[in-house]
């Protein structure tokens, strides 16, 4: 039996982030960090597009807003401590029809509710100057928006916390979290840990942990895959910056968009399509115990007769090139399909209630000894240290 103070599930950046944030509280705590790959960030974490997000796209007072605000000026501090290379190069928001322009003012007074200085709406012209290859009929600036490698970040947070009295055991995949009196009993396929609490960070299996120790769990992961494009060298001229469209209010992703990576790489993407598997990265990626439950579930039939026509499109857009590049074009008409070249792509973990409802906030759901983080996709890497913080308080209360 090993045994410890608190036992963290899952070593992307949030659990990483949890850990980080536990040991700055009490650093004698002993914490055991259970990851079923064989590094960290090896799934969310390091598939996202490396965006340090600002806080404008959330409502105020949701937890999104309030972690992503927070979150932002902690991974900063975090990433001048530490020599990690981040670039606070700002973004532009584009409506290009004039039935964006409602959602781009909400979009702005969002802005500044959450307390974003310097966000300002741009005319036909100041896009042009700002992305010269951009075309729209209005659009918001962002400077607070940057850009990191949260792989990078990930990897320095796991180093720090190793050298103080936190373990992080690899290939270590969870069959079963029991809770017994004041322990709480974490089973994998060749350990077992004991710790007085537990907090799982478990992405894309995060429905499937917190089922083990709450039978009362309304909702399911369900996987939606995210494809990018790379420019070629010869059209990395079309961008300098951070391009994206005016999302559709009704759906929880943010649409195709143009992003500088921190190592110069020029991404077009992601698009949003259901994946066939929970880690499913390549169209051909196929689970069939996974899709079924996907297919089965109530809520899932609910989501798919309310956003079949979308979802129609995205497959469609998933296997066309040509359809992806008519996409981009709406925010940088000059770029064509011989522009780009296949990129990465990565799979986020969206929950659905029973009612078909895709949530959109942060979920965390607890009991008396575990923590579970349900829902946190972006901008949860921005907020990774300020959810970490919350996390921490609330195991404190529980060790004590």
């Amino acid at each position: 039996m090993n045994n410890y103070d608190v036992t963290v599930i899952g070593a992307g950046i949030v659990g990483l982030g949890t850990a980080y944030k536990l040991l700055e509280k009490d650093s004698s705590l002993r914490i055991c960090i259970i990851e079923k790959e064989e590094r960290v960030a090896a799934h969310q974490t390091g598939h996202n597009s490396g965006v340090i997000h600002s806080g404008i796209y959330y409502k105020p007072g949701s937890l999104k807003a309030e972690n992503c605000i927070t979150g932002y000026r902690m991974l900063l501090d975090f990433c001048d401590e530490n020599n990690i290379a981040y670039d606070i190069c700002g973004k532009i928001i584009v409506a290009t029809t004039e039935k964006e322009l409602k959602p781009l003012q909400t979009l702005f007074e969002r802005g500044q509710s959450n307390g974003l200085d310097g966000v300002k709406y741009i005319s036909a012209d100041e896009i042009k100057e700002t992305e010269p290859y951009a075309k729209g009929i209005k659009g918001i600036l962002v400077p607070q928006t940057g850009i990191v490698d949260y792989k990078a970040v990930s990897g320095k947070i796991a180093g720090i916390i190793s050298l103080k009295s936190a373990e992080i055991k690899f290939n270590e995949e969870v069959q079963s979290v029991k809770a017994n009196g004041n322990e709480v009993y974490v089973t994998t396929k060749t350990n077992r840990y004991s710790s007085k609490v537990v907090v799982a960070c478990a992405g894309l299996y995060s429905d499937k942990i917190a089922a083990m120790t709450n039978d009362k769990i309304n909702f399911r992961i369900i996987p939606f895959r995210g494809e990018y494009y790379k420019l070629n060298e010869s059209a990395k001229h079309l961008v300098k910056n951070l391009i994206y469209p005016v999302p559709d209010p009704e759906f929880p992703f943010l649409g195709v968009h143009f992003t500088r990576r921190i190592d110069g790489m020029i991404e077009a993407g992601p698009n949003a399509v259901l994946a066939f598997k929970k880690e499913g990265y390549e169209k051909s990626d196929f689970n069939t115990n996974e899709f079924i439950e996907t297919l089965s579930y109530k809520g899932f039939h609910k989501v798919a007769a309310k956003f079949w026509k979308t979802g129609f499109y995205e497959f469609r857009r998933s296997f066309s090139k040509k359809e992806f590049v008519k996409s981009l074009q709406k925010l940088i008409p000059d770029i064509k399909e011989s522009d780009i070249s296949k990129g990465g792509s990565g799979v986020r973990a969206q929950a659905c209630d029973v009612n078909g409802n895709l949530t959109d906030d942060f979920l965390f759901i607890e009991n008396e000894r575990v923590i579970n983080v349900c829902n946190a996709p972006s901008p949860a890497a921005t907020s990774a240290f300020s959810i970490g913080k919350t996390i921490s308080e609330k195991a404190f209360l529980k060790i004590n």
